[in-house]
């Protein structure tokens, strides 16, 4: 175990953190992490197994004399989101995650984490490999890529799982019992760009930074700044008073993150240049006023740069781009009309990126109710096709119903109940879960999310309480003792 980790508890589960941490595991790229489970398993000489797109499913035996109980799966997702600072230098598929303890957290330094679903993850391995935990029979299931498109829940077989009862532990505030979640689905659009022959000498970059950003479900209603659209609202207001070429916009790295950060190269005369300096900054202080809750740490950067290597939008692409990223829906469309505080529906404006002949702009839309969802990707759609842009819109993925009646629902808030006293909190989400895929391949199976408190989820703040996961350790386990 690394250093920094040394020491807490329970020490079986960060044990196998630490050798997270040491193992490159983005969406996409969890084949050497699917290899250290299969690992322990074969130590442990449990059977396993992986399927072709390499979800890693293994079965321990029940304690002796509790074999004729119900089984029970403990599912987490095996990939992680990869966001840094920039001016953080670090490679997501060779360097290990660098993790520190400050007061009662854990987070890294200046990356993502990793414990959404890290810590879920090791959880399963440290029951994997605990000798002295009564239990009925278990399967562990890990998934892959479900950060960026779920795409292990999509892709499991009907006769892969035996057990009908599932913990998944991809929740992040303990104490709290998820038993629903939102649907979503993904555009990728694509819109066609000309360019012309440079007319101005100097070329000027403009960069927001600094942003929060989060997840682009379980944030969206927190009131931070989505720098694509920030710093695209700076670019139209400064178009009325100063003559300058857009020559690309990038920003956002992943879907299911909103943006932190954005930048503009513009080509513009030297002069003008000077003078739309001062008028973006106080451009910028307003916006910045706007989200001073919130975004405290927002900057905003404009400065002379070499010479780009693509030329200059015409009038017609530069206008066209501008203002689609200005209207495509971003943040809360509706609030759920009886879960207090619930998000109903969203979108997030998540990613742009310039390539010489097209720009190629991806929104992430979710909604607990699926003519919502269907209605705002409509509205995506016609902005798109008013652009002369095409999309693309594929399938989605459904979303949980939540099912107040719940056998495992009511055993596991009665053991809740009598390990820390107190009823848990039982509520739906705005985000994803493989819990709603998994429940449509298999009918009638009984489903409950928990875990420990991860802040901060798919940003570089992210960070994990160590009390929270001590306690999520106690409740899983003495939870598996209940039900064998």
């Amino acid at each position: 175990m690394s250093d920094a980790l040394a020491g807490l508890k329970p020490a079986h589960l960060w044990k196998h953190f630490s050798q997270l941490l040491k193992t490159p595991h983005g969406s996409g790229n969890e084949r050497a992490l699917g290899d250290y489970i299969i690992s322990v398993a074969e130590a442990l000489k449990l059977s396993w197994k992986r399927d072709k797109v390499g979800n890693v499913l293994v079965a321990k035996p029940a304690t002796p004399g509790h074999e004729r109980a119900s089984g029970i799966i403990l599912q987490g997702h095996m990939d992680m989101v990869n966001e840094k600072n920039s001016d953080v230098a670090h490679d997501f598929l060779k360097d290990p995650i660098i993790a520190e303890v400050k007061g009662e957290w854990v987070e890294a330094k200046g990356t993502t984490l990793g414990s959404d679903n890290g810590i879920g993850v090791s959880a399963g391995l440290a029951v994997m490999e605990d000798s002295t935990l009564v239990h009925g029979p278990l399967e562990f299931l890990f998934t892959v890529d479900e950060e960026t498109g779920l795409t292990g829940a999509n892709h499991l077989g009907k006769g892969f799982l035996k057990g009908r009862n599932l913990f998944n532990l991809d929740s992040e505030d303990e104490g709290t019992f998820t038993i629903g979640c939102s649907g979503g689905g993904d555009s990728v659009i694509w819109l066609p760009l000309q360019r012309k022959r440079r007319r101005f000498k100097d070329s000027c970059r403009l960069r927001l930074y600094g942003l929060r950003g989060g997840h682009s479900g379980l944030d969206i209603n927190q009131g931070r700044g989505n720098a694509i659209r920030l710093l695209v609202r700076l670019l139209y207001e400064a178009l009325d008073r100063f003559k300058f070429d857009l020559v690309c916009i990038e920003g956002g790295n992943k879907r299911n993150a909103i943006p932190r950060e954005a930048w503009a190269q513009i080509s513009i005369d030297g002069a003008a240049a000077r003078k739309l300096q001062p008028f973006l900054k106080n451009a910028f202080d307003k916006v910045r006023n706007e989200h001073k809750a919130v975004e405290k740490e927002a900057q905003l950067a404009f400065e002379k740069t070499v010479d780009p290597k693509e030329a200059p939008l015409t009038a017609e692409s530069q206008a066209a781009l501008i203002r689609l990223l200005l209207t495509l829906p971003h943040g809360v469309i509706s609030m759920h009309p009886e879960i207090a505080g619930l998000v109903e529906t969203s979108s997030n404006l998540a990613v742009v990126r310039c390539e010489k002949a097209q720009a190629q702009v991806i929104c992430s839309s979710r909604s607990s109710v699926a003519s919502a969802l269907s209605a705002v990707r409509q509205a995506i759609k016609a902005l798109s096709e008013l652009a002369g842009a095409r999309i693309i819109q594929e399938g989605g993925y459904p979303g949980w119903e939540p099912n107040l009646q719940s056998a495992l629902l009511k055993r596991l808030s009665g053991v809740y109940l009598n390990v820390f006293g107190k009823e848990p909190e039982v509520k739906a989400v705005h985000a994803g879960l493989e819990c709603g895929i998994i429940g449509e391949k298999y009918p009638g199976m009984d489903m409950i999310s928990f875990g420990p408190t991860i802040e901060h989820p798919h940003s570089p703040e992210e960070r994990v309480h160590t009390g929270s996961v001590e306690r999520f350790w106690t409740f899983l386990t003495a939870s598996l003792r209940e039900l064998s």
